[in-house]
């Protein structure tokens, strides 16, 4: 089955996805916001909080996601969807996270991260449609 040439022609595709340098500015941006978001709680001043727990534990997910992209698109196309649901957990996360006020640092910091991470995420998916043939934003009509 892995020498199909259907098989063989869908893996060309997402790995050219993958290549083409937009995709590869998406993944590097997505690596550095979900480092800074790891980072942020030191970096905005709210360690000692329970988002800042959070945000570690969020920010090195997206950049894993985010090697994992640039290494293996191919591998990892199915999984694209993930990046922008971290995004918008990022940004609701300091109302549903309690055990301590939260600044307007501290959610600037959230909300604005978490933004650019669904875009980017979001983008991320566009990429992964392009990878299966299929222009973004196209729908298949339905079946009768």
């Amino acid at each position: 089955m892995g020498t199909h040439p259907d098989i063989l022609e869908l893996r060309a595709r997402y790995e050219a996805a993958g290549a083409n340098p937009a995709a590869q500015l998406t993944d590097g941006l997505t690596l550095l916001s979900g480092l800074y978001l790891a980072l942020s709680p030191w970096v905005v001043g709210f360690q000692n909080r329970p988002i800042a727990v959070n945000n570690l534990v969020t920010g090195l997910a997206i950049a894993v996601l985010a090697l994992c992209y640039s290494s293996a698109f191919g591998r990892t196309h199915g999984i694209s969807w993930i990046a922008p649901v971290l995004g918008l957990w990022t940004i609701i996360a300091p109302w549903v996270i309690r055990g301590g006020t939260n600044t307007a640092g501290t959610i600037a910091n959230n909300v604005v991260t978490g933004a650019i991470l669904l875009a980017l995420g979001l983008t991320t998916v566009r990429f992964s449609m392009i990878g299966r043939g299929r222009p973004a934003g196209f729908h298949a009509p339905p079946e009768h």
